[in-house]
């Protein structure tokens, strides 16, 4: 069969790039290394968040949005220092992609059957000025039916094009080699492998059963990441951040090995920003994992006291959801990769939520009845499982036996009683008056003008060693892997460029394969809601440009 274009990868960008091809008429192949029922890739594990712009949403919470405020948030955060050269397509890419989340983006969404949750999340809140890192408001729209909810969106699609023969899909086919013909990629050859019962997750046998080889006019490289490859994350480690963690956990499924991104470059592709990664450092072990290493990352509120291996509390601006880089570059230059929260049970009841789309029932499976057990009593039901059957949990009725179990944790004395309660004490005190000098309590106080943030995600201010307010708790927290920044760099279409700058030709990238964008177009640092957004993104420019290309 003679195809127009092949995608190589079906997460969420390959699907969205295929749907946009398909409906122009365009025979696509779709090929994955994994089994069937992995279809839509990391997406589908995903918590479903996306960032929007000025919608309906925020103006309905009185939440004063703007594309210019955006932009200022975005470069803010970016921090773009290579703009003539390894950014100098991530910032226009950067600059394309806020427009589209403050016009385009939720109307196109909507057209596909997608709804958001009303309640808007904040994130990444920054605590600098107001031109450095940060969300200036809320933008965080949650998805509802979270990540599957996106991924069946563009699946349907994409079946519907399969039943009338514009699509092929072949799971198992993994990719080992891009071909070429005079500077011309003209097609893929690789490797069929055997077949699966491994669950939506589950690590899968890469035992070869056959050799394919198909050609086609282009090639979408939409492969995803290096999460999950510690070999890689650990060499492209970035220097400002001192030596790469000895311990890390994994928030992504095994297949998320960069392989296609060397592949791309043997051709010639050019990947930048090779020392940009999103690694976040609120992760806990799962108790019941699904891929190697599995863990799960907390999204907190902001009231937890945030202290390091030794003990010693965090300085300013380094508060939970504030700034993820920054916390982990601190975090880094203790000499130790892990950290702590201590908080009560009145905050975790409020404040913890856990990211992916299996820790939020009530979310995916679009049930009013169970969120409503959310403003129950106690932690959340996923949450509580975390606390009973969770190697990172430590809870007790008073600080001695806290600290006790923390150094149990990690088998090791260095949590000084003492010392603890000296700051937590310091801490409390400043909750008696409306005044404060301690920065935390006054971003807690902040936020609670949001309306979204004062019902569901920030505790009311209190005294976190007065037993009245539940049990005390300590969580160790874990460096969890996520997303590659960097990538293959591409033009405003999509087209991968070489080291020379020159597109080559029948070669494109979306996604993460991609940096989300020109190679790179969160700079340094995300906004978050944008993972999701630029495969969204990328696989619509990619798809639309193929699907118009005659």
């Amino acid at each position: 069969m003679t195809y127009d274009v092949i995608v190589v990868g079906a997460g969420l960008a390959g699907l969205v790039a295929t749907a946009e091809m398909a409906d122009k008429g365009k025979k696509v192949l779709l090929l994955d290394q994994e089994p069937k029922n992995s279809l839509g890739g990391q997406a589908w594990w995903s918590f479903g968040g996306l960032f929007l712009v000025d919608s309906p949403e925020q103006r309905r919470m009185g939440i004063k949005d703007s594309q210019e405020l955006a932009w200022q948030d975005w470069m803010g955060s970016a921090g773009f220092d290579r703009l003539d050269d390894e950014d100098q397509w991530a910032r226009k890419w950067a600059e394309a992609y806020v427009d589209f989340a403050a016009n385009e983006k939720r109307e196109w969404l909507q057209s596909m059957g997608i709804k958001f949750f009303p309640v808007i999340g904040w994130a990444e809140r920054g605590g600098y000025l107001a031109e450095g890192h940060g969300n200036s408001v809320p933008r965080f729209h949650i998805v509802w039916g979270t990540g599957p909810a996106i991924v069946e969106a563009f699946e349907k699609r994409v079946r519907k094009h399969m039943e009338n023969q514009l699509v092929t899909y072949f799971p198992r086919h993994r990719v080992d080699e891009l071909l070429s013909y005079e500077s011309t990629v003209i097609g893929v050859k690789g490797s069929i492998l055997e077949s699966s019962t491994a669950k939506r997750g589950e690590k899968s046998s890469r035992t070869v059963i056959d050799v394919f080889e198909y050609h086609a006019d282009s090639i979408v490289v939409s492969s995803g990441g290096v999460g999950a490859n510690l070999d890689l994350i650990r060499r492209n480690w970035p220097e400002q951040l001192g030596q790469p963690p000895e311990n890390m956990i994994l928030g992504v499924p095994d297949h998320v090995d960069g392989r296609m991104l060397d592949i791309s470059e043997r051709v010639g592709g050019r990947i930048v920003n090779r020392d940009r990664m999103w690694h976040y450092t609120e992760g806990i072990k799962n108790w019941d994992p699904v891929w190697t290493n599995h863990g799960i990352r907390i999204l907190p509120g902001p009231s937890s006291m945030w202290l390091d291996a030794e003990g010693n509390r965090f300085p300013a601006p380094n508060f939970p959801g504030f700034d993820t880089l920054g916390t982990l570059e601190t975090i880094m230059k203790t000499g130790y990769d892990y950290s702590w929260f201590i908080l009560t049970e009145r905050i975790i009841e409020k404040e913890f939520a856990l990211s992916g789309s299996e820790q939020n029932p009530d979310l995916t499976g679009k049930s009013f009845r169970k969120l409503l057990e959310r403003l129950k009593k106690g932690a959340p039901g996923p949450v509580k499982h975390f606390m009973d059957k969770g190697e990172d949990f430590a809870v007790a009725d008073n600080l001695s036996d806290l600290v006790k179990q923390m150094n149990q944790l990690v088998d090791d004395d260095l949590i000084d009683e003492d010392h603890i309660r000296q700051q937590i004490e310091a801490r409390d005190r400043e909750i008696e008056n409306k005044f404060t000098k301690d920065l935390q309590i006054t971003a807690i106080r902040g936020s609670r003008f949001h309306l979204g943030d004062r019902l569901i995600r920030t505790a009311k201010p209190h005294k976190i060693l007065d037993p009245k307010n539940g049990p005390l708790i300590a969580v160790r927290l874990n460096i969890i892997s996520r997303k590659t920044l960097g990538g293959l760099q591409t033009d405003l279409s999509g087209r991968v460029l070489n080291s020379e700058g020159q597109p080559i030709k029948g070669l494109y990238a979306a996604g993460e394969a991609a940096g989300f964008g020109g190679g790179g177009v969160h700079g340094y640092r995300a906004l978050e809601g944008t993972f999701l957004g630029g495969c969204l993104f990328t696989g619509k420019v990619v798809g639309e440009t193929l699907g118009n290309y005659s």
